[in-house]
């Protein structure tokens, strides 16, 4: 298989050390290759919200954006590097699935603890995803 490191990395967070740790091996990667970078925090809507929904979204994708911003000025201020934050509501694999449709990317960069989460969908995404994977493993 042959990668095309123009179409960029997709790296997913859930703003967990491990993810974090992901992230950074995402940034590193991204720079070495000069290639775009995306970073996907995928989260779901619960049921047993007490909120309205559309409060409670707006909630998430606040405080997601305001973590973003604190990894942003850590590790991202002064690199050069084109990247982009995405937020989306739903499973992580169905999200990645989506993005690569119109998407494409070159490598998929996830933490250990997001892949083992969902040990199923996260098996179909592999089946359905035709990149490389890189996963971070836990400290």
């Amino acid at each position: 298989m042959t990668t095309d490191i123009n179409k960029g990395i997709l790296c997913t967070i859930d703003f967990s050390d491990g993810s974090t740790a992901a992230l950074k091996w995402a940034i590193k990667f991204s720079r070495e290759l000069g290639c775009n970078l995306t970073i996907l925090f995928a989260y779901r809507l619960s049921k047993n919200v007490s909120e309205e929904v559309v409060a409670w979204k707006k909630k998430m994708e606040t405080d997601a954006k305001e973590k973003f911003t604190a990894l942003e000025n850590a590790y991202l201020s002064g690199t050069h590097l084109k990247y982009e934050f995405r937020t989306e509501v739903g499973f992580v694999s169905d999200r990645i699935e989506e993005y690569s449709k119109k998407n494409p990317f070159s490598f998929l960069v996830m933490d250990k603890n997001m892949c083992t989460k969902s040990k199923d969908t996260f098996e179909e995404l592999m089946e359905n995803l035709n990149v490389p994977l890189i996963i971070i493993p836990n400290n």
